[in-house]
């Protein structure tokens, strides 16, 4: 069998095809298309192929597969992988010839692969979260602008800051300045609300979005974001490889008898872990039996280590109750009070 390694890239790749007995059978450099792909790899014998984890790994990955290569989609943070590879030189020619040899060494971890419907999940997630991020970068010029005139804007909802603005006492030119803005936050309003309706339909027949919704302060939007992060439960050992996956674990720098343990180290899937984290502070919020132990045992971290703290130890406890619903097919049961007062 044949091991290759593919450096993809956007625009150009590197290959490097090595023989059973580690010798360098080709290396060339193409186009990274699915055709200049096909025409090279298409007619070869079943390979062993290693690429990294990437924006184009996955396309490139099943393509491989329809040609009927093995695929391997290795994590870019496995150091064992690069063991051969120079410090002091880095090219796409050799890093396409590292990836082939750990390809034929095994020495490699694979990443997780999501699946299309997940897929698909994400990327309304991050159409969502620009439209949002748009609104909320108008809505903070619009307001600036009228501050310095004196006047300020009533609080309320992002969908109803046009009708907010509408209604204070502007002068013409400042009006003029602001209304291509607002105009465009009109469109971006109906297009939120687009998604928020296909998030809410994806709630109503997803059962494991389901499932998750049913957890108080968990709406859809963080229900999908959570359930296509994790994809798959059976992939994780518990709910504190979750928890640390998501990187709402403290950072921690040790050595010897020195101990230091700081704040969350933020690499993880930054969306699912931001929406966590509101949600934690919703629940912190609301005043709502079904959800008192929760908010209670957040408080009490909150008068030890302050009020920050607390929102990410409830956003942490609060991943690993999604996982387990998630694993078992369960919905979110509050304790009876015999259980709280136990727990107490």
């Amino acid at each position: 069998m044949e091991f290759i390694g593919i450096d993809v890239h956007k625009r150009d790749s590197q290959v490097c095809i090595l023989g059973d007995g580690g010798e360098v059978v080709l290396e060339q450099r193409l186009r990274t298309q699915r055709e200049r792909l096909g025409e090279l790899l298409g007619k070869r014998p079943k390979a062993r192929v290693l690429l990294e984890s990437s924006t184009e790994s996955e396309w490139v990955a099943r393509g491989l597969e329809a040609l009927g290569h093995e695929v391997v989609v290795a994590d870019p943070n496995f150091a064992p992988m690069y063991a051969t590879r120079s410090r002091r030189v880095k090219t796409d020619k050799r890093d396409a010839r590292t990836l082939a040899e750990a390809c034929k060494l095994g020495a490699y971890r694979p990443a997780h692969r999501t699946s299309e419907a997940r897929r698909h999940m994400r990327a309304q997630l991050a159409v969502r979260e620009a439209l949002v991020r748009t609104r909320t970068r108008y809505i903070a010029l619009v307001s600036a602008l009228v501050r310095r005139e004196g006047l300020r804007i009533g609080d309320g909802e992002a969908e109803s800051f046009v009708k907010r603005v509408a209604v204070l006492p502007l002068p013409g030119w400042l009006k003029a300045e602001v209304a291509p803005l607002l105009g465009l936050m009109l469109h971006l309003n109906a297009q939120i609300a687009f998604l928020d309706g296909v998030l809410e339909r994806l709630a109503r027949h997803d059962a494991q979005v389901a499932r998750v919704c049913t957890v108080p302060q968990v709406g859809p939007v963080t229900a999908c974001a959570f359930v296509s992060a994790v994809d798959e439960p059976e992939r994780f050992s518990g709910p504190h490889q979750v928890e640390a996956w998501l990187e709402l674990v403290p950072g921690e720098r040790s050595s010897g008898e020195k101990q230091r343990k700081g704040p969350i180290t933020k690499t993880g899937n930054h969306r699912a872990r931001w929406l966590l984290i509101q949600a934690a502070l919703r629940l912190m919020r609301a005043k709502k039996p079904e959800t008192a132990h929760l908010r209670e045992w957040a408080e009490r971290i909150a008068a030890r280590r302050g009020k920050k703290t607390a929102v990410v130890a409830l956003a942490r406890r609060l991943a690993g109750i999604l996982f387990a619903m998630m694993r078992d097919g369960t919905e979110y049961q509050p304790p009876k009070p015999a259980e709280m007062e136990a727990a107490a």
